[in-house]
């Protein structure tokens, strides 16, 4: 057994595998091993994919740049040809997919040996990881909190050390909440920076993307180089990038003017520790020569919010149709959590007309954000409205839907409006709260700029390094 695992990021194994120093198979039960220790605690890993990795290993893993890396996919949007996508839903429990989405055979390239999924909230449409299907999901910090969503599984089996790095999608917030709630890095791509073929074109209107939750920032940096691209067929892309994204790890940011600010647009109360960690965040950025100043941009945010839920609706209502028409019968409340249901009737509530004027609304606050980046370098807003959030509250199971919604938008105030305009952003944990629990920064960059974004977190990460900070799973 490879016990020195858990020192290395993803970059790092490779390099032990390239100089021969570990196998991949000694990785692969090495991670294997930390699955059945700690995911009866956590709740993170819903499939295993153990042969499917033991016989990608004989087969011999591409010479990628993470060669023989243990790798956990999020069970949404992530097919994988001969294995269940259940979407965190009954409804799909037993969806096998025939063939790879265009994300995984990009991974699988990059050298990834994929060996099982991580749980999700049913169909990504909360900010718990708390299924009906599979259960809840522990934030490995303390046991009785959230590890956030809906990328919370793949959160949760990166703090607990199963893997330095796992898939993850991000419609709303769900790679920066859960990379915040668990003490990890978390960068949401440009839109389309990633593809969602073959099945798909893009993910609720262009809202969703996907990419990874990551210890390092090298890695999420050396895996979007993998994955980013143009796929046969797709839409629309992203601006292509100056050079790969990880030669800006380490490089110069310059002194970037940076915005602030703690104030929700939707107006919704902020934690004192969630203002506490921009605060100390905005002292690191002056320090590094930074200049911070009170600055956001402003749209109609009852708009926008409305907007987002039409278009969630509408491609909520359509998976359900399309997953009845698979199965030959009408899908009906029953088959689904009651939360999901309400938005998948809204969906079939608004018209074709409603559906446009939504799109255009999120247009509008695109260009918005758009001329905001004209004058300045960065965004910085707390990632969360308040510290991770006790098990139960965001749940199928939580009988006060007053309290669940609240929660919910609460969750969202800050990512969720950059979802809608496509801009990059990224979690950064600087910051662990009173009781113990990590508490993220969101920086938000212009559209098509992860590589600012890139810059300055690497240049966080060396002044005030996070790699260290690891919680003890009881």
């Amino acid at each position: 057994m490879f016990e020195e695992y858990e020192r290395h990021d993803g970059l790092g194994l490779a390099a032990l595998v390239r100089a021969r120093q570990v196998t991949p198979e000694e990785l692969l039960e090495a991670a294997v091993s930390r699955v059945e220790r700690v995911n009866p605690k956590v709740n993170a890993v819903v499939h295993r994919m153990y042969e499917e990795a033991r016989a990608a290993i004989r087969a011999g893993p591409p010479d990628g740049p993470f060669r023989g890396v243990p790798y956990l996919l999020k069970d949404l949007r992530s097919q994988y040809a001969g294995a269940v996508t259940s979407e965190g839903s009954a409804l799909f429990r037993d969806a096998v997919a025939e063939h790879d989405s265009d994300i995984v055979a990009r991974a699988k390239r990059a050298g990834l040996v994929v060996f099982g999924k991580t749980n999700t909230p049913e169909f990504g449409l909360a900010t718990s990881t708390e299924p009906r299907l599979h259960g809840p999901t522990r934030n490995p910090w303390n046991l009785e909190h959230s590890a956030g969503g809906s990328s919370g599984g793949s959160a949760a089996a990166v703090a607990a050390g199963i893997v330095p790095m796992a898939h993850a999608t991000d419609g709303g917030g769900s790679i920066r909440i859960p990379a915040s709630a668990c003490g990890l890095f978390g960068l949401k791509p440009t839109r389309a920076r990633t593809p969602f073929g073959p099945d798909l074109g893009e993910g609720w209107g262009g809202a969703s993307t996907i990419h990874a939750i990551t210890r390092s920032v090298r890695d999420s940096a050396a895996l979007l180089d993998a994955t980013c691209g143009p796929a046969v067929g797709d839409p629309y892309w992203a601006p292509p990038p100056r050079g790969p994204f990880l030669s800006e790890v380490g490089a110069d940011p310059g002194r970037l003017t940076i915005a602030v600010t703690t104030r929700a647009w939707s107006d919704i109360p902020i934690d004192p520790e969630c203002i506490a960690a921009v605060a100390s965040a905005v002292k690191l950025l002056r320090d590094l020569g930074h200049e911070v100043c009170e600055a956001r941009p402003e749209w109609d945010d009852k708009a926008r919010a409305l907007a987002s839920a039409i278009v969630v609706g509408a491609y909520t209502r359509a998976q359900l149709e399309a997953r009845g028409e698979r199965l030959g019968r009408v899908v009906t409340a029953e088959d689904v959590e009651p939360m999901s249901w309400a938005r998948a009737e809204l969906g079939r509530k608004a018209t074709a007309v409603d559906l446009a004027r939504a799109v255009m609304t999120l247009h509008r606050t695109g260009r918005a954000v758009g001329e905001f980046f004209t004058r300045y370098d960065l965004l910085l807003t707390p990632t969360l409205w308040r510290p991770p959030e006790k098990l139960g509250l965001i749940s199928p199971a939580n009988p006060d839907r007053d309290a669940y919604m609240r929660a919910l938008t609460g969750s969202v105030a800050f990512t969720a409006p950059f979802n809608g305009t496509g801009n990059p952003a990224m979690s950064v944990p600087l910051h662990w709260g009173a009781s113990g629990l990590p508490i993220g920064v969101q920086f938000i960059a212009a559209f098509g700029d992860e590589a600012m974004l890139f810059r300055l977190a690497a240049q966080l990460e060396e002044a005030r390094p996070w790699k260290d900070r690891r919680p003890r799973v009881p």
